[in-house]
């Protein structure tokens, strides 16, 4: 995911656009959270109007729906609020209607946002994977301290997917009232956050609060952290997240990877000759490391419109 820092970004002050890509009816309006450059993968909060209506069909990209306010009708199904879904590519969803408006947070992974009218869906498509999940009834939060040492207890998750292959995960996350920690953390991945309610506190970028959104490339210092009232968040990233604690913060990108890369030469040295031997592998530790363990960065244009013909190119279809 080639994307530009963002952080922090208040979506609420930024007007809705309709959506004029092919397949996506009248009557669907958009904010772009943020955009790949080169693919047009996106994650973007979608409006639909009251009697929005499209028949049943599938996109040609992986896709993430996670339903803010309002109801989607989806066949006999219908999606409130906290409703979860992961739909593989070329699989298709029934006709989908809404009676009286909703928002979602919308996230097309690997290319940008089409439709494919169809009942059957594409012959190649993963059909048994799809992912739902009432989230906010049938799940319950759990906290990530034995998981994540160094994580102030009063930080729960839920979590709602994680990749086999990549390791990549979607979920949910909570603070508690008066949360605090006070150490300092970065990852060698892509992160991705959305307030769906209540504000944090960060040191480096200040107050995120409802409808506060980031997407923070690897390796970048964030912390400490702390909320007064709690809030609730979805959160993403694009490979394993692995938590580099420390308390220094004037520590640089560089500073920060050429650490990540000792922790891993020294705790997971197998990973560390595996990852100097595919150079393709995605996760970005792994794709960018030197044979004497310094690593490159590529830079990459980005995007920010979703209107036919601008900065996103056409998804490739299987």
């Amino acid at each position: 995911m080639s994307r530009p820092h963002i952080e922090p970004y208040d979506e609420r002050g930024t007007a809705f656009r309709r959506l004029t890509l092919p397949g996506f009816p009248r009557g669907t309006h958009y904010k772009a959270l943020s955009v790949d450059g080169e693919s047009g993968a996106c994650s973007l909060i979608l409006k639909l109007e009251g009697g929005w209506r499209r028949p049943a069909g599938f996109s040609y990209t992986e896709m993430e729906i996670f339903v803010l306010d309002g109801e989607v009708r989806c066949g006999a199904d219908r999606l409130g609020p906290g409703r979860y879904l992961w739909i593989p590519a070329g699989v298709p969803l029934a006709e989908m209607s809404v009676p009286r408006g909703a928002r979602l947070l919308a996230f097309y992974n690997y290319g940008e946002p089409t439709f494919e009218a169809s009942a059957e869906g594409h012959a190649d498509a993963f059909g048994d994977g799809m992912v739902d999940l009432d989230t906010y009834h049938g799940m319950q939060w759990n906290p990530v301290v034995r998981k994540a040492p160094g994580v102030a207890p009063g930080c729960m998750t839920k979590v709602l997917r994680v990749d086999p292959v990549t390791k990549a995960c979607t979920f949910l996350y909570c603070m508690t009232p008066n949360y605090w920690q006070d150490n300092i953390s970065y990852h060698d991945c892509a992160e991705e956050s959305y307030h769906i309610w209540g504000t944090s506190w960060m040191m480096q970028f200040g107050y995120l609060p409802t409808g506060g959104y980031f997407w923070r490339p690897p390796y970048i210092n964030h912390g400490a952290f702390a909320s007064q009232l709690g809030c609730v968040a979805l959160g993403r990233t694009d490979a394993e997240l692995f938590n580099y604690f420390h308390f220094d913060p004037w520590t640089q990108i560089e500073q920060n990877r050429r650490r990540a890369i000792r922790v891993l030469r020294q705790e997971r040295p197998e990973l560390h000759r595996w990852a100097l031997a595919e150079a393709g592998h995605n996760h970005p530790t792994a794709a960018h490391l030197h044979a004497d363990g310094t690593a490159h960065v590529h830079e990459h244009a980005t995007g920010h419109e979703l209107e036919s013909g601008h900065s996103i190119r056409r998804a490739r279809k299987p």
